[in-house]
């Protein structure tokens, strides 16, 4: 079994906080039906137009689990052109 983490740091188009959660719990609520992954918003709790966000995934290989948090971050571009990302990080756990 392999665990591989995505970070990812967003830039988002909210001015408040109350816009940046119904942006933050969509998107994470979409990628765990989707893509059957645990994620959460890890840190910038308090910027409303910044986000850091972690999904994790387990797998029978760690090719498959880099592969998926691919597809999510491929899936994430193409579903919410609005939100752009800033930061990037893939680990092997």
């Amino acid at each position: 079994m392999h665990v591989a983490l995505l970070q990812m740091r967003l830039l988002l188009p909210s001015r408040t906080l109350k816009e940046k959660r119904a942006i933050v719990k969509s998107v994470l609520a979409r990628a765990r039906n989707r893509f059957n992954v645990a994620c959460s918003e890890s840190a910038l709790n308090d910027q409303p137009a910044d986000a850091e966000l972690c999904f994790v995934t387990v797998a029978n290989s760690a090719t498959r689990s880099r592969q998926l948090l691919q597809e999510l971050e491929y899936w994430l571009v193409s579903e919410r052109p609005d939100l752009q990302i800033i930061d990037l990080q893939v680990e092997d756990l």
